[in-house]
């Protein structure tokens, strides 16, 4: 009779246990079922055409102050320069101009992520006073791949982005044992401005596969492309785990997007991986149109995040219109003349340039402020002010 008693003990202290352990996975079960709910996912068509029918006709410059190189002059604690940016962004303001694409560095965030932080703010108040929203580019895949903190060098004479640098540069790029730091400064940078609604949005890589043509391709790695597909794959998810309220992308830019089976697999997955979708085209008014109609079949927002060299005939007046008969966002590159020497075209790293070019290739206004060409920044004041006017 013990014996069974026993049993029946045993028995009834197993069911308790089997109970309460089921209990336990129960609730695990209902905590990562709560957890993927509140996961940020990549927006549906949905999500991303109301987010884009509370915004205005967004058209502005991919900016850098005319006193910065590079990213890393733009924001380094030493140069960092808030009258001048508070200048030329009151410049945009009174063309029009309501949104601008700035690159930061993930060396930046390495070296001083709170002073950082804090300076970003500071250009997000700046921007905001001119009712200007902020799009900012995570990594950036042209120009030097070996960028370096403190002093950057000067310009060279007559020579297009003569300072510019990638990030992550090669070295990291190459190294595994640094995508950790590079996670961190990912979900640390989105997460500390992922409700701030002075921020437009989040294009997480320039260019992923750009190799950077005759300027540095000697130096670049055969498999860069092939390390950042991964990367990049990788970026996206650490910017969505952020949980930003702003809408994530990175920009096709050189491609035939009229068939999913021509696509190469990194322009796939930036089209599949992006809340919006984002474009460059530096090429004719006719190619510009064709390339909308064939990125229109995503179902998305546009937002050509990069066009205007005029000897190109990427221009103001054959662009704008188009953009604004399909709704495209528009960010041209450069704004005012300064060190990027951006007026120069990209052959002045092949072909010698001694003055200044008869028509320049890229920015809007002189460095004191004045129109390189007063019909253009006419034609954007009329355009936003059309297109943006309170019913």
């Amino acid at each position: 009779m013990k014996k069974v008693k026993l049993c029946l003990t045993f028995m009834l202290a197993g069911l308790v246990l089997l109970s309460c352990n089921n209990k336990k996975n129960t609730t695990e079960e209902n905590k990562n079922e709560t957890t993927a709910v509140e996961k940020r996912e990549i927006w549906t068509k949905d999500q991303a055409n109301k987010w884009y029918a509370e915004q205005p006709w967004l058209v502005g410059a991919n900016y850098y102050p005319s006193t910065a190189i590079n990213q890393l002059e733009m924001w380094q604690e030493d140069t960092f320069d808030p009258i001048r940016i508070d200048q030329e962004l009151g410049w945009a303001e009174a063309i029009g101009m309501n949104v601008m694409r700035v690159y930061l560095h993930d060396l930046l965030h390495k070296q001083d992520a709170e002073g950082l932080y804090k300076r970003m703010d500071k250009f997000l108040e700046i921007a905001d006073k001119h009712h200007i929203k902020t799009l900012f580019v995570l990594f950036d895949s042209c120009w030097d791949p070996f960028p370096a903190l403190g002093k950057q060098r000067a310009p060279k004479p007559f020579i297009h982005n003569s300072g510019w640098v990638q990030s992550p540069g090669q070295k990291v790029l190459q190294d595994a044992a640094q995508y950790p730091r590079l996670e961190k400064y990912v979900k640390e940078t989105v997460g500390k401005f992922k409700d701030d609604k002075r921020v437009l949005g989040w294009d997480v890589w320039n260019e992923p596969d750009n190799m950077t043509g005759p300027s540095y391709e000697k130096i670049e790695i055969k498999n860069k492309v092939d390390l950042i597909l991964p990367l990049l794959k990788n970026v996206f998810v650490w910017a969505r785990e952020s949980n930003s309220s702003q809408p994530l992308t990175s920009g096709v830019w050189v491609g035939d997007w009229s068939d999913e089976t021509k696509m190469k697999p990194i322009h796939k997955m930036q089209i599949e991986q992006s809340d919006i979708v984002s474009f460059h085209n530096y090429n004719t008014p006719a190619d510009f149109e064709k390339v909308i109609k064939q990125l229109q079949r995503y179902g998305k927002p546009l937002l050509c995040t990069e066009y205007m060299a005029r000897p190109n005939g990427s221009t103001f007046e054959g662009f704008l219109p188009i953009a604004k008969k399909y709704n495209v966002g528009m960010i041209n590159w450069g704004f005012v003349d300064g060190k990027t020497q951006t007026k120069y075209a990209w052959d002045s790293w092949t072909k010698k340039y001694d003055s200044e070019p008869k028509l320049w290739f890229h920015e809007v206004l002189k460095n004191d402020g004045t129109p390189y060409i007063k019909a253009e920044t006419d034609l954007i004041k009329k355009m936003t002010a059309e297109a943006n006017k309170k019913n």
